[in-house]
């Protein structure tokens, strides 16, 4: 059994990104740029945008942080995006999710210009991901194509199965998975909260995603041996043993399930380390005009 290291890996492709903006600014290029909009105080959205722009550091690129109160109208959030959209200096940027429920997610993400979409979630880039073109791909699924990459986990003709069909990570590495691509190739299966007999998928998959937001829901007897395990889940548990009150469970039974498996991904240290690290990517290709040439 391998326990897939996202923390090493996300790290040392940190490095890579941190020499490529040497070379950058060797070339006399401008330095890239990502700006993240924060709406409200939510303890998750906190962690993960400080993380970000630790990342940011580390990469070598500069950083903005916008901050929001969350009762933030809708019209002054789009204003703002807007002026993101056309600051030459900003390469890519992000508007942190959820947002408040007075906010209409889905017209703040297609305020975006699909061109500094680093988090891939405009329909330009949904639908040219779909369709194997150039794009920004979703931060937490092309984490995970990184890691089965890396650790060179065979999934060309493996039967997959995801866990989850949201359009953060569901369905994206769905689609990611069964490309004509390396890692790709593999005959997936979504399984959701309407799926009848899950266990019996699960039992017969090769690679399980697991993407449900629901602790420990995955069991020993609903795997088999050999799987490989991809945990993306990061639901936060009451634990009054932790000074924070907290701890970060996955949807995987990690202790007994963990004996079976060839490889799995622990929680925390797995998934999360390869979606900042994704963002800092896609960063990086929006700064080169890698994939929309420049305006």
């Amino acid at each position: 059994m391998t326990i897939i290291d996202g923390k090493k890996i996300s790290d040392d492709i940190k490095k890579e990104i941190a020499l490529e903006v040497e070379a950058m600014i060797a070339r006399g290029e401008k330095r890239p740029h990502l700006a993240a909009i924060l709406v409200g105080h939510d303890g998750g959205s906190e962690t993960y945008v400080a993380n970000k722009v630790k990342a940011c550091e580390v990469c070598g690129f500069k950083s903005t942080l916008i901050r929001f109160e969350d009762d933030i109208d809708e019209q002054t959030l789009l204003k703002t995006i807007s002026d993101l959209n056309n600051d030459a200096d900003i390469d890519g940027f992000i508007v942190q999710l959820p947002l408040p429920k007075h906010i209409d997610e889905q017209r703040v993400i297609e305020a975006i210009d699909y061109r500094k979409d680093v988090d891939g979630f405009h329909p330009v880039n949904v639908g040219r991901q779909a369709i194997g073109l150039p794009c920004f791909h979703s931060a937490t699924p092309a984490g995970i194509m990184e890691l089965l990459a890396r650790y060179e986990v065979p999934v060309k003709g493996k039967n997959c199965v995801v866990l989850g069909r949201s359009n953060i990570v569901g369905k994206p590495v769905a689609t990611l998975l069964m490309q004509k691509s390396r890692p790709g190739d593999a005959t997936v299966t979504v399984c959701h909260s309407a799926t009848e007999n899950l266990a019996d998928y699960t039992r017969r998959a090769d690679i399980i995603i697991a993407a449900l937001g629901k602790p420990g829901f995955v069991k020993a007897d609903m795997v088999k041996d050999g799987v490989t395990i991809i945990d993306v889940g990061t639901t936060r548990v009451p634990d009054s043993t932790r000074k924070s009150g907290f701890r970060l469970s996955g949807d995987v039974d990690f202790e007994a399930v963990a004996p079976k498996c060839a490889f799995i991904t622990p929680v925390p240290g797995g998934v999360g380390p390869m979606t900042i690290v994704s963002l800092m990517k896609n960063t990086l290709l929006a700064a080169n005009h890698s994939i929309y040439p420049k305006k």
